[in-house]
């Protein structure tokens, strides 16, 4: 089930409507539970048993490693034992097929014949993002900083909610199991925040997102016929997709979560407007680099230890990151090609600290942003690719002196694009881009009807398709 689908449109206001009527917190997370393995069985049925072990797997270890309390080796056992079995799943799942055939090929590159069988099924829709939130949650467990969780109910909640099952944000399990373990009162503010969320989220999908996806797909279907101009202009569409995409689905997602009282934590912050590249890493897909460097980069000795060991957990953690984007190799030397860009910030400090929170922007900091958003969308183009040949082939042909006008088929992906930046932009310093709260213009109800009005029309009007969100394949 799509969050940019009809069947969503009658499925988020049925449930929460059900929802409220519940005045027990266990039944609140009963039917949270339901309701999200029959938002995922809308996929396929059959692999809600891979949650159902992860789920079951998880919470009885953190149980198990309670019992263990005083005897460090159990529990470390305990723990490799959990990893263990969740990080299997989602190796076989996602990545044997790749393993195999890369292994089959290295031998034969030495002489040796090898055959090794291949798996025939589909890869499971979010099965990266829950569980790395399961395993998060275990580590934690172990490493004392949170206490386990004695409720199946409780726990089975956490990991299988439904507006972030499938795309995330990786919640940390300190931050969103506790808000299942009580329960929750309905708040028409939040609500009408959440619903305001969706709206923005949608349009940054359907209007932005899939606008560009036209484009991007025409050129990329068939590159080689395309001027350099085309495919420079393709490269920088494709980063507004992605983004749009991508955002746009965490949009949705926190938003529906608010409709349940529930709050999940912000994925993006303004990332094209980073004035350098460990900045776009601190706004960019924010849960799974908080996760990165909670449980690989941090443990690794994170920049403790001088700067060439800096480097070294850098390149490993973008090593990682790349490949749980997929299995393929375009993913590794995309996360490889970032972890490059990181050397000169950290062997020759080329960047300042800056915060999180984006300021004003200055002729100083518009050349950094420009800069920084080239390289970032040059990488998007290996993303892009279906493999490294079809990369370096859209590079090459990217480079040749092939000037002609830009097709007009990208003038609408272009006009709407600027005015999602400029929105967001604008709206920067608020809780959430539709807050029009201390706009005289707008102070009116009935005005902010209009203006709501105006793109449920946009969305009804330009959407160009139901395409499917870009991270349900990892």
């Amino acid at each position: 089930m799509l969050f940019n689908s009809i069947e969503y449109l009658f499925f988020l206001p049925l449930v929460f409507l059900l929802y409220w009527l519940f005045s027990k917190r266990s039944a609140q997370n009963i039917f949270v539970i339901a309701a999200s393995y029959f938002f995922y069985a809308c996929w396929d049925w059959h692999f809600l048993s891979l949650i159902i072990i992860t789920t079951l797997s998880s919470w009885a270890a953190g149980c198990v490693m309670e019992r263990y309390e005083a005897q460090k080796c159990k529990r470390l056992t305990v723990l490799a034992a959990s990893i263990m079995l969740n990080m299997a799943i989602l190796i076989v799942f996602k990545y044997y097929n790749f393993f195999a055939q890369s292994f089959t090929l290295l031998l034969g590159s030495l002489g040796l014949s090898a055959d090794y069988p291949t798996l025939n099924f589909i890869l499971p829709v979010g099965i990266s993002f829950y569980t790395f939130q399961a395993v998060g949650y275990t580590i934690d467990v172990y490493k004392r900083d949170m206490p386990p969780c004695h409720s199946l109910i409780e726990f089975a909640a956490f990991i299988c909610f439904f507006p972030q099952l499938v795309a995330g944000p990786i919640e940390p399990a300190s931050h969103l199991l506790p808000q299942f373990q009580r329960f929750r009162r309905f708040n028409y503010g939040q609500a009408l925040m959440g619903t305001r969320m969706i709206l923005w989220g949608l349009f940054k999908k359907m209007v932005v997102a899939d606008s560009c996806a036209i484009t991007v797909d025409m050129v990329w279907n068939d590159y080689t016929h395309f001027s350099s101009v085309m495919l420079f202009v393709a490269s920088l569409l494709f980063s507004i997709q992605i983004y749009c995409d991508f955002s746009g689905y965490s949009d949705i997602a926190i938003g529906s979560a608010k409709l349940f009282g529930i709050e999940l934590l912000d994925n993006f912050k303004l990332p094209y407007f980073s004035t350098s590249i460990p900045e776009f890493w601190r706004r960019w897909h924010i849960s799974l680099m908080k996760w990165f460097r909670t449980y690989i980069y941090f443990p690794l000795g994170g920049s403790r230890q001088g700067r060439w060991t800096t480097l070294r957990n850098v390149f490993a953690v973008f090593a990682v990151s790349g490949l749980w984007h997929g299995a393929n190799y375009t993913f590794i030397v995309w996360g490889l090609y970032h972890a490059l860009l990181f050397i000169p910030y950290i062997l020759w400090n080329f960047h300042s600290k800056q915060k999180i929170d984006t300021a004003f922007i200055s002729l100083k900091q518009l050349p950094a942003m420009t800069i920084t958003f080239l390289f970032v969308s040059f990488g998007w183009i290996i993303f892009r690719a279906p493999d490294l040949q079809s990369a370096i082939g859209y590079v090459s042909s990217m480079m040749s002196v092939n000037i002609t006008l830009v097709d007009f088929s990208g003038i609408t992906a272009i006009a709407v694009s600027l005015l999602c930046m400029a929105i967001e932009w604008g709206q920067r310093h608020r809780a959430y881009v539709l807050d029009f709260s201390d706009y005289r213009l707008l102070s009116s109800p009935w005005t902010r009807a209009v203006v709501y009005y105006a793109i449920v029309m946009l969305i009804l009007s330009i959407s160009a398709s139901r395409e499917s969100f870009i991270y349900f394949q990892f």
